[in-house]
Order: structure tokens, then C-alpha cells, then sequence
């Protein structure tokens, strides 16, 4: 589930009979819940508001989502050895382990 380019995970609880999601890749929690698909959804936009909102009147930038980049630390043997396949391959090193992972 997306809303404003956050990102919710969703999981069943049989026993309650209710869903409960977290939006994902944060460092700062924010749950939701609802007893259907609707409300569940609901909740969801709701709650990214209600932080959105949050953060706003204190003043402080909200926690973005993944931006889709990470560092990596390698040993220089191994480093050496991807840029030397991705080469043989004809594609950047970052298209190399993008592919692999």
C-alpha cells in the first residue's frame, strides 16, 4: 500500500480479526489498523497525515522514505573483482549488483 510515496506492510491477525500495518523503511513508527480493506486504507492515509501534520508543527522534516541508495563497504579485492565483471558485462558496477540483488 502507497500513499505520498510512503510505504505500508500489512499482516492479518486471525485472532482479533483485524489488520494491522506500519508504514516501512522509517526510522520514526507509524502503525494503523482497520477491520476491513477499507478501513484499513483509511487508516493508513490517515495516519501518514496525521505525522505529516505532526511534524509540521514542530517544525521538524518528517523521516523520508528510502531513497533507494545505500552504502556499501567491500574489501578491495572484491571491489575490484565486481568492476572487473561488470565491465566484462558492459554495465556500471551499481547495474551489477542492482541485478544480483
Amino acid at each position: 500500500m502507497n500513499y505520498k510515496g510512503y510505504t505500508g506492510s500489512i499482516r492479518y491477525d486471525d485472532e482479533v480479526e483485524i489488520f494491522h500495518g506500519e508504514v516501512i523503511g522509517l526510522r520514526d513508527v507509524i502503525t494503523f489498523q482497520g477491520h476491513s480493506v477499507t478501513e484499513l486504507k483509511r487508516a493508513f492515509r490517515e495516519s501518514v497525515d496525521d505525522y505529516l501534520a505532526f511534524c509540521a508543527k514542530r517544525g521538524e522534516s518528517p523521516d523520508k522514505p528510502c531513497s533507494g541508495r545505500f552504502v556499501l563497504r567491500l574489501s578491495r579485492e572484491v571491489h575490484r573483482r565486481l568492476l572487473s565483471e561488470a565491465a566484462a558485462e558492459g554495465v556500471s558496477l551499481n547495474e551489477l549488483v542492482a541485478s544480483r540483488l
